[in-house]
C-alpha cells in the first residue's frame, strides 16, 4: 500500500499574460454571461490586466474605449441595468436609500439613479414586502415588546427605507392596516388617471 502524502499539491496553472484578441474575448464572455454596467466592466477587465500582465511590447490597452464601443454597439446599457437592478431590490424590500448605494457602488451616474429613483407608492411596497418578509410589525409570529419594536424599525431604516415608512409598518395595528397603508397611494394614483 502506498503512503499516503499531504504535501502532494497541484500545482497552480500560470496563465499567459492578455493580449488585445483575448482582452476583447474576455469582455464580450462577461457582458454575455452578466448584466453589468459600464463601470463593472472597467473594474473587471483592469483586474484582469492586473492579475495577468499584458503580453505585447505595447503600452496596456485603453480599457475605457473597450468598454465605449460596447457601450455604442448596444451590449451595455446603464439606464437598463439600473431600472433591473432597482426594480429586483425593491421587490426584495428595500428602500431607496439602500437603491440608490447599491446602484452607486455599480458605477451608475447620478443623473440616472435620480431617473430610476421610486415614487413613494413603490417604496410602500417595497416595506410591506421586508416587513413580510422579516415578519415585522404585524407581520410578528409573536406580539412585539420596545425592543422588539426599535429592532425591526433599525433593520427597516438598514434596507433604506425612510423613518416615518419604518414606523408606519412596524406600529401597523394589524395585517390589513398595513396592506391599506401600501395601497393607499395605488387609489390615489388611478384616481388622477
Amino acid at each position: 500500500m502506498a503512503p499516503y502524502r499531504q504535501d502532494c499539491k497541484q500545482e497552480k496553472r500560470v496563465k499567459k499574460p492578455l493580449d488585445a484578441a483575448r482582452l476583447q474575448e474576455m469582455a464580450l464572455a462577461y457582458v454575455a454571461r452578466y448584466a453589468t454596467s459600464s463601470a463593472k466592466l472597467e473594474r473587471y477587465l483592469a483586474r484582469k490586466l492586473r492579475e495577468r500582465g499584458w503580453a505585447e511590447n505595447l503600452p496596456p490597452p485603453d480599457i475605457s474605449a473597450l468598454v465605449d464601443r460596447y457601450v455604442e454597439l448596444g451590449y451595455i446599457d446603464d439606464e437598463a441595468f439600473a431600472r433591473a437592478k432597482s426594480g429586483s431590490l425593491m421587490r426584495r424590500g428595500y428602500g431607496n436609500r439602500r437603491v440608490d448605494q447599491e446602484l452607486g457602488q455599480a458605477g451608475i451616474s447620478s443623473t440616472i439613479r435620480e431617473d430610476v429613483r421610486a415614487g413613494e407608492a413603490e417604496q410602500r411596497h417595497a416595506a410591506l414586502a421586508l416587513a413580510r418578509k422579516r415578519r415585522f410589525g404585524p407581520f410578528a409570529r409573536d406580539p412585539s415588546d420596545r425592543d422588539r419594536r426599535e429592532k425591526h424599525i433599525a433593520a427597516m431604516l438598514r434596507a433604506g427605507h425612510s423613518l416615518d415608512s419604518a414606523r408606519e409598518m412596524v406600529d401597523a395595528a394589524s395585517e390589513q392596516a398595513a396592506l391599506e397603508w401600501a395601497h393607499e397611494l395605488d387609489e390615489e394614483l388611478h384616481d388622477e388617471d
